[in-house]
């Protein structure tokens, strides 16, 4: 039988919640800026006319403001379905930006308009956004394009009354100037910025998990390595037990023979142990995938594990009442274990296993009497020899968790309960493990 295989995207990665690129982010910041700077120019061009009775061509002007918004409204559109964005597309938008600019500009007294200095508002996006070649191209086409606007431009018919100080139109302009570039610029970089700290927490993420996943294939190559040793010492132990369960000497004495038997029993629990961990690495011994459904597989799962440990209470609640066929998957398995052993580590007389169906996830929660997770394991939870046990290498059990979780597409919750004692939650996709002929994909 085949399994489903981990929920994926396309492309193949797991399926998980991943942000934008930064340079994605920056082209939104500025499909907003272009819509700012659309409703500045109209609200501008307004005022200066209707208030102050400054002649301007509006006809040229409103077509320019047109094309303007008809390039917004095509950015958006584009960017709205790729995710990709390179340099190269962050200065053509910036020089159409530099182009609707001096087009408006040239309209309006080119130069001699106090609004040419949001010229520098285009140079200071640039050199945020853009690599240093790309940066040094916007300053040469805004110098370019202030020396076209000073000699072919006709100036703008306003007085040059600076003598009267802040009542002066033009200076007042230019204090309306300064004022919409400080603000835009406060803004839009803060957020420019957040967005490029945002790319370099989730590059770190992305090499934090390479470097995990590294050290699970060292940690399977090193458990396949030691399984294949195991092998053959197991097998003359079990020899071994069995010769001497069939001598005289123990067939006569009954405890000896009960005591044969719980270790034959713990060498069949080894040699499962041995097998599952070759099946992980795709060195099935004979042994083969087994169709079943989620209910018996959970049900199979809790009472062997309460079989094969020294827990006295297990309290098993499954929840799940529509079920449905699954694999049954070693590697599921021994995840699910894992996190019942470490509950059952932390408290010896009580361990809690609850399994629920919340539409296309599984839920499982383990809890526990414990003393519970201190803080600082709650913050690093899952990170490798992160225990509270003292042991030299421990911590291993919840990383293997919380990394065969993840590559299913799934994730795993830590917390206090506030009676007392830990939960553990996995939320895994259905899909992962549902079988291939049941709408999955594959393994």
């Amino acid at each position: 039988m085949q399994a489903a295989a981990p929920a994926t995207r396309h492309g193949g990665e797991p399926a998980a919640k991943v942000e934008p690129p930064a340079g994605h982010q920056n082209m939104r910041q500025l499909i907003q800026l272009r819509w700012i700077a659309v409703i500045g120019q109209i609200t501008t061009i307004a005022l200066v006319t209707q208030a102050f009775g400054v002649r301007l061509d509006i006809l040229s002007m409103a077509g320019v403001l047109a094309c303007l918004i008809g390039f917004n409204i095509a950015s958006q559109l584009r960017w709205h379905e790729s995710s990709i964005v390179t340099n190269r597309s962050l200065f053509l938008a910036l020089l159409v930006d530099v182009a609707t600019l001096t087009a408006q500009l040239h309209l309006s007294g080119g130069a001699s308009n106090p609004f040419v200095f949001l010229f520098l508002l285009q140079v200071i996006l640039s050199a945020v956004l853009l690599e240093r070649w790309w940066t040094w191209a916007i300053v040469a086409v805004t110098s370019l394009s202030l020396l076209g606007l000073g000699l072919f431009s006709p100036p703008l018919e306003l007085p040059l009354d600076h003598a009267r100080g802040v009542t002066s139109l033009y200076v007042q302009g230019m204090l309306l100037c300064f004022a919409i570039d400080a603000a835009l610029l406060v803004f839009f970089i803060a957020r420019i910025t957040r967005n490029v700290r945002a790319g370099d927490a989730q590059l770190a993420d992305l090499r934090q998990r390479a470097a995990e996943e590294e050290h699970i294939v060292r940690m399977g190559l090193l458990a396949s390595g030691a399984a294949h040793e195991l092998g053959t010492p197991l097998a003359t132990l079990s020899v071994i037990l069995g010769d001497w369960k069939r001598m005289p000497e123990f067939s006569r004495n009954p405890e000896l023979l009960e005591e044969i038997g719980e270790m034959q029993t713990q060498l069949k629990r080894c040699k499962s142990i041995v097998t599952g961990i070759l099946l992980s690495a795709g060195e099935a011994r004979g042994e083969s995938s087994v169709k079943t459904t989620l209910n018996t597989f959970l049900d199979e799962l809790a009472e062997e594990w309460r079989g094969s440990r020294p827990v006295p209470a297990l309290s098993y609640l499954n929840h799940i009442e529509q079920d449905l066929p699954v694999v049954s998957d070693s590697t599921l398995k021994q995840m699910i274990c894992n996190v019942l052993d470490n509950a059952l580590e932390a408290s010896p007389q009580w361990v809690g296993f609850e399994a629920r169906r919340d539409d296309d996830t599984l839920t499982l929660r383990v809890t526990d009497n414990g003393p519970g997770f201190a803080p600082a394991m709650l913050a690093q939870f899952g990170k490798p020899y992160q225990s509270s046990k003292g042991r030299t290498g421990g911590g291993l059990g919840l990383f293997l968790v919380v990394n065969v979780a993840r590559t299913l597409g799934g994730r795993v919750h830590a917390s206090n309960r506030a009676g007392g004692g830990a939960a553990v939650e996995l939320a895994l996709p259905l899909a992962a493990i549902r079988l291939a002929q049941e709408g999955g994909h594959g393994r």
